[in-house]
């Protein structure tokens, strides 16, 4: 009767390993994830919290209008007329706050255009699109296309 697990060993050691393993697994988990995570699903509830403790970034067009309406008379009568501001210009709240000392970056024009106008496959095809490379051969989207008001 002695001898039935003389030769059981080599199963004992990779079992009790494997349960260290899930025990070490299970307490890390424990601490790592919050409490209330699964509560509704695959889904943090307090997440919601912590977004909205963030600053906004986003001014809003109505604050871009205050002092760029001329840029924004040429773009309502243009193709980008439904674009706002910020969408391609970026967050600009603290701009917007202090227009004297915070100016904004020059856009990187070629790129921008790219993002949307970049011929592909997924988008309608009444949607304005080109192969940047074959279209401007590197030029700049602004050398022919004014960006308020796109038609050349």
């Amino acid at each position: 009767m002695k001898n039935i697990f003389r030769d059981a060993g080599h199963l004992l050691r990779p079992t009790l390993v494997l349960l260290a393993g899930i025990g070490i697994f299970l307490v890390i988990r424990s601490a790592v994830i919050p409490e209330a995570f699964g509560k509704y699903g695959h889904y943090r509830p307090g997440a919601l919290d912590a977004i909205r403790a963030l600053p906004v970034n986003y001014a809003g067009q109505s604050d871009c209008l205050v002092c760029h309406d001329s840029q924004a008379e040429a773009r309502s009568k243009g193709k980008h007329a439904r674009v706002t501001c910020e969408a391609c210009h970026g967050p600009q709240s603290k701009h917007a706050a202090d227009p004297g000392s915070v100016v904004p970056q020059k856009l990187d024009i070629a790129n921008l255009c790219r993002l949307c106008h970049e011929k592909d496959s997924a988008k309608p095809p009444t949607f304005p699109q080109v192969i940047t490379a074959d279209h401007s051969q590197g030029i700049s989207c602004d050398t022919c296309h004014q960006p308020h008001q796109p038609k050349p």
